[in-house]
């Protein structure tokens, strides 16, 4: 991880946030929740997205790039709210800036420890996420004795961000890549893609109320919170409205348009060429 000790005034700095697209909202959503006096600088890679189906290389590069893009926005420190970024590389994000660097599967991973009560946990996410096992690595390494069953479920970010949620097509999506991790009788599903806390209550209403959805974006809120406080890095200065920063690659509209309607106050977003 990046240096944890801040520059003395460096508090009222804003806290960057980088994903593929709008599910990273989801991570806005609950810091300012948490730590409504905070600013927040959002980079979505809207123009690149779905970053599932990339390279872990080509991913890193253009997390590389976002990362080169904050440094001028006066941040103190990153979350990569992106499980297909985190697990492409997170240790090499964190040695590229001095800066606290945080990712969003550890978080997730110790929540559905704690949610689970027969040890049997399901995964869902994109081609990437599920491919690179990181989740079943950190679920393994904390217990060994789990039943772990991952999907990859790459038609939830395209439904998010055509926002094609409430639609019957979306129902049988889900149904399809939901049933067979019902039927293995897990109690937890962790929701490895940010994007998915958008559909969190069609992917419920699939797989029924006994099984508890772990939405990573409020675990990764808790740690930004606990290293700002470990730190004496809040920001003093109250303010009743969040400030954030918008920032997409590409086209501001469709982002903007979800944007507006999950943090529920108008959202500008500004295009920049990577």
């Amino acid at each position: 991880m990046g240096s944890l000790k801040q520059q003395a005034g460096e508090n009222h700095k804003a806290i960057g946030v980088i994903d593929s697209g709008v599910g990273g909202l989801t991570v806005v959503r609950e810091i300012s929740k948490r730590l409504p006096h905070e600013s927040i600088v959002y980079f979505g890679d809207t123009a690149r997205m779905p970053y599932g189906p990339r390279s872990y290389e080509e991913v890193r590069g253009f997390v590389f790039e976002m990362l080169d893009f904050l440094k001028h926005q006066e941040i103190k420190m990153v979350v990569v709210a992106c499980n297909s970024a985190t697990a492409a590389g997170l240790s090499y994000y964190q040695e590229s800036i001095d800066l606290p660097v945080l990712g969003v599967i550890e978080p997730g991973v110790r929540a559905a420890l704690a949610g689970s009560h027969n040890r049997r946990i399901g995964v869902i996410g994109t081609v990437g996420t599920i491919s690179s096992g990181e989740y079943e690595k950190a679920l393994r390494k904390k217990n060994g004795d789990l039943h772990i069953v991952s999907k990859a479920c790459p038609l939830f970010v395209l439904l998010v961000e055509n926002n094609l949620v409430a639609t019957p097509e979306a129902i049988k999506v889900a149904h399809e890549y939901l049933d067979p991790l019902v039927a293995e009788e897990i109690d937890a599903l962790i929701l490895g893609c940010t994007h998915y806390p958008l559909m969190s209550d069609l992917i419920q209403e699939v797989v029924g109320p006994a099984i508890k959805l772990i939405n990573s974006a409020k675990e990764i809120a808790a740690e930004v919170e606990e290293i700002l406080g470990g730190n004496a890095n809040f920001n003093p200065l109250s303010c009743n409205v969040p400030r954030f920063r918008f920032f997409v690659s590409g086209n501001p509209k469709p982002f903007e348009e979800v944007g507006s309607k999950l943090l529920k106050r108008e959202v500008k977003a500004y295009q920049v060429q990577l």
